[in-house]
C-alpha cells in the first residue's frame, strides 16, 4: 500500500469510493489514481478500514473529480461486494434465525436505518439490503422462526417483487399493514420479539410494543444485533474526511448558532440537548463530511448545553488539519465510546431530546441516568430549514450552474437519442460528466434515477447492468438527478419524449405539468402547511381518476441532505407551516406500471408576498430551478391561458439564465427551440 503523500482517498470494502481526504500540495495524476485504485480492488486488504489509498490533494480539479466519480459508478453498477447466488439470501435468513435463537428471541425487526437515523446510510448499515436484496431507501423486514415478511411503501411495491424472493419473504405494505399489525397476528403468546434500540426511535418502539402486546408476546431490546453477527465481510464503518464549511457559504458562524440554540434552551429551562442527526451537527458546527453516500455528513453525536458548549463524539481520525481550530475551545472533541458515560453524567439535568430522530437507546440511557427528559424537536431542525440570505443566494447560484449542465445534457440527448444505442446508465453517466465539469461541484446529491420506458414506472428505480433499458422511440425517459455544490444542493426531474408519445402519455404528462404549475403559482396565508397545498398538485390527475403514491414536496438542505425536514408537501396531516427561507421540491408525477412514468420537479423557495389589498400576511413560491420542460408531450388543449403564460415566462427566464453559459452553437440553438413559447 502506497504511503508516499500525506493525503488520502478513503475506499470502502463495498467498492464505492467514500470521499476525498486532502492536504495542501501536489495532486496525483489520473493515471496514478486509477493505478492505485486498481491495486486496492485487487488487494487482500480491501475490507480493512485502515487499508486506505494515499491519493489526492485538497481541491482536485473538475476533470479529476469526473474520473473518480465515473470509476465509482462503474464499480457500483457492475460489481457486488461478494457473489450473490440463488441460495445466498436463504442462507443469510437462516443465519439470522440461528442468531435469534442464540439470543433467546423468537423474532427480530430489521429496519433500513442506522444509529443516526440517516436516509442514506453507510454500507456497513445496509442490513436490510444484505439480508433480503431490497435496495430501496425505506422498508423493514421481520424474521420469525417459521415466517418472514418485508414491508415497503407505495414507491416500492413493484421493485420489491423484483428484488426479494417471495419464497422467503411475504410482501406487505408498510402503510396499510405496518409491522406492528402483522406481528399482532404472527406472534404467539409468550414469545419474545427483539429489536436493536440504536436503530429505532421511541415512537417506533411504542408502535411495535402495541402490536407485540396484542399477540400476548414480549418486546425485547437485544444486547447485540443478530444481523451483524451473521454478516461476514461486513464493510467497515466509514472514516470520511471532515472539513470546515466556510462562512461565505454558511452565512452564520458556528459560535452564533450555538449561542442562539443555547439561549433558546435556557429560556425553556433546559440544561442541554442531545443531537444525533448528522445534518444537525453539520449545520450547527459548520462542518461537512463524507461518511454517507452523496451527502456531506460526518457521523457523530453531540451534547449541546445551555451555555452553547458542545461535546462532540466522533472519531478524531476523520478531522482534517485545521478543523479542531475551526471548532474552537467551546467544542470538546471526544471519542464515540465516551457518549454513554456522558449521558450518565446528566443525572438530575433537564435534557431536550427529539423522539422523532433520536435512537431509543439514548432515551433508555438517560432514563437510567436519572435525567429529566423533555421530548421536543431537534432545536437545529427549524433554523437549519430557514435558509439565511447567504445560503439562499448560494442555492440560486448553484441552481444556475446546474441549469447549464442540464441544458448541455438535454441538448446532447436530443441529438443522440434518435441515433439509437443509448441506455440508462450511459445517459446518466453523461449527465454526471457535465455536472462534474462545473465550479464548486463535489458529488451527486443522490444516485440518479435514469429510467426508460417501463422502468420509469418505478418512482425510485436505480439502473443496474441487469435491469437497464435502451431509450427507444415512442417511449418516455425520466431522469431525476441532482448535485452537491459547495454553495447549494440541487434536485431536478425531467421527463423527455423519445420520438412521438401516445395520446395517453400526452394526457398524463400535461396533467402532471398542470399540477406542477398550480403549486408553483400558489399564494397562501401565513401559517399554511404543505399538506394544505398538496391538492393543487394532484387535482388535474384526480380529475382523470389517477394519482401518485409519493409526496409532492420535500425540504432540501444547503450543501446538505437532498431530503430535509421539517417542511414537506404531502397528503397526510402536517403541522409545520411553510415559512420564508424554506427550500422545497415541487414534483407531482404519474406512473403506469409496466408502461411508463412521468415526473416534473423543480425546487422552490417559500417567500413573503406583498399583495395590494391583502388582509393577511401572504406567502408564495420562487422557483430556483431553471431547465426547459419538454414541450413535445404537452396536450395544449388541456392547458389554461394562465398555465401557458406561466410556462412561457418560465422558459423565457430559463433562456435568460442559461444562454450566457452556452458557447456551442448547436446547444444554443437547441435551448432557443426548447424555450420557444407554446403555440409559436
Amino acid at each position: 500500500m502506497m504511503q508516499k503523500k500525506d493525503c488520502r482517498l478513503t475506499y470502502q470494502g463495498d467498492a464505492v469510493l467514500a470521499g476525498l481526504l486532502a492536504k495542501a500540495g501536489s495532486v496525483y495524476t489520473v493515471a496514478e489514481i486509477r493505478s492505485l485504485i486498481a491495486g486496492v480492488l485487487g488487494s487482500a486488504e480491501e475490507r480493512d478500514p485502515e487499508a486506505w489509498c494515499v491519493l489526492v490533494a485538497a481541491d482536485p480539479s473538475p476533470a479529476l473529480v469526473a474520473q473518480l466519480l465515473a470509476l465509482r459508478d462503474d464499480i457500483a453498477h457492475d460489481e457486488a461486494p461478494e457473489p450473490i447466488d440463488a441460495g445466498t439470501y436463504a442462507r443469510r435468513l437462516a443465519a439470522v434465525r440461528a442468531g435469534c435463537a442464540r439470543l433467546g428471541i423468537d423474532g427480530f425487526l430489521v429496519p433500513r436505518a442506522d444509529e443516526f437515523q440517516n436516509e442514506y446510510v453507510p454500507a456497513a448499515n445496509e442490513r436490510l439490503q444484505w439480508l433480503t436484496g431490497f435496495k430501496g431507501s425505506a422498508g423493514n423486514a421481520i424474521v420469525l422462526a417459521d415466517r418472514a415478511a418485508i414491508f415497503v411503501d407505495g414507491r416500492y411495491t413493484v421493485q420489491v417483487r423484483a428484488e426479494v424472493d417471495g419464497a422467503l419473504y411475504e410482501y406487505r405494505h408498510l402503510i396499510t399493514e405496518p409491522p406492528e399489525e402483522w406481528l399482532a397476528t404472527a406472534l404467539k403468546p409468550g414469545q419474545r420479539f427483539g429489536y436493536d434500540a440504536w436503530l429505532l426511535t421511541p415512537a417506533q418502539v411504542e408502535k411495535l410494543k402495541t402490536g407485540v402486546a396484542r399477540a400476548g408476546a414480549e418486546l425485547v431490546a437485544v444486547a447485540s444485533n443478530p444481523v451483524d453477527a451473521a454478516w461476514e465481510r461486513r464493510p467497515a464503518a466509514p472514516l470520511g474526511p471532515v472539513r470546515s464549511h466556510a462562512l461565505e457559504f454558511s452565512g452564520k458562524s458556528s459560535a452564533d448558532k450555538r449561542r442562539e440554540i443555547g439561549e433558546a434552551l435556557a429560556a425553556e429551562k433546559r440544561d442541554a440537548t442531545v443531537l444525533t442527526m448528522a445534518d444537525s451537527l453539520a449545520w450547527l458546527l459548520n462542518i461537512r463530511g463524507a461518511d454517507a453516500p452523496h451527502t456531506p455528513l460526518a457521523l457523530g453525536l453531540a451534547i449541546l448545553d445551555k451555555e452553547g458548549q458542545v461535546d462532540l463524539f466522533i472519531d478524531r481520525r476523520k478531522l482534517v488539519p485545521g478543523v479542531e481550530a475551526h471548532l474552537g475551545n467551546s467544542v470538546a472533541v471526544r471519542p464515540m465510546a465516551e457518549f454513554g458515560p456522558a449521558l450518565d453524567a446528566l443525572t438530575g439535568k433537564t435534557v431536550q431530546v427529539d423522539p422523532a430522530t433520536t435512537a431509543a437507546w439514548v432515551f433508555d440511557r438517560l432514563e437510567q441516568a436519572g435525567a429529566t427528559m423533555v421530548r421536543a424537536a431537534d432545536p437545529c431542525k427549524l433554523p437549519k430549514a430557514l435558509k439565511n440570505p447567504v445560503e439562499l443566494e448560494g442555492s440560486r447560484r448553484a441552481h444556475r450552474r446546474d441549469a447549464g449542465a442540464m441544458v448541455h445534457f438535454l441538448a446532447w440527448l436530443s441529438a443522440e437519442a434518435p441515433k439509437g444505442g443509448l441506455t440508462e446508465i450511459a445517459v446518466s453517466d453523461q449527465l454526471e460528466a457535465f455536472r462534474a465539469a462545473g465550479d464548486r461541484f463535489r458529488d451527486l446529491s443522490f444516485p440518479s434515477i435514469s429510467a426508460a420506458g417501463p422502468n420509469a414506472a418505478l418512482p425510485h428505480y436505480r439502473a443496474a447492468a441487469a435491469t437497464e433499458r435502451p431509450l427507444e422511440p415512442g417511449t418516455l425517459y425520466l431522469i431525476d438527478s441532482g448535485a452537491q455544490y459547495l454553495d447549494g444542493t440541487t434536485d431536478i426531474t425531467r421527463t423527455v419524449a423519445i420520438g412521438e408519445p401516445t395520446a395517453e402519455m400526452k394526457d398524463r404528462y400535461t396533467r402532471v405539468l398542470k399540477g406542477h404549475i398550480g403549486l408553483a403559482m400558489a399564494r397562501f396565508p401565513k401559517g399554511t402547511t404543505g399538506g394544505a397545498l398538496d391538492v393543487l398538485a394532484r387535482l388535474p390527475l384526480w380529475q382523470a381518476g389517477v394519482n401518485f403514491d409519493h409526496g409532492t414536496g420535500h425540504g432540501v438542505g444547503s450543501y446538505l441532505g437532498v431530503h430535509e425536514g421539517p417542511q414537506r408537501i404531502a397528503q397526510f396531516a402536517d403541522t409545520q407551516a411553510l415559512m420564508p427561507g424554506m427550500i422545497i421540491s415541487n414534483e407531482p408525477g404519474y406512473y403506469k406500471e409496466g408502461h411508463y412514468g412521468i415526473r416534473i420537479e423543480n425546487l422552490i423557495v417559500v417567500t413573503e408576498l406583498d399583495l395590494p389589498g391583502a388582509e393577511r400576511e401572504m406567502r408564495g413560491f420562487e422557483t430556483i430551478t431553471f431547465c426547459p420542460i419538454d414541450r413535445t408531450p404537452i396536450e395544449l388543449s388541456l392547458m389554461t391561458a394562465d398555465e401557458i403564460a406561466w410556462l412561457d415566462a418560465y422558459h423565457a427566464k430559463t433562456r435568460e439564465v442559461v444562454m450566457p453559459q452556452i458557447e456551442d452553437p448547436a446547444t444554443r440553438a437547441w435551448l432557443e427551440a426548447a424555450t420557444t413559447p407554446l403555440g409559436a
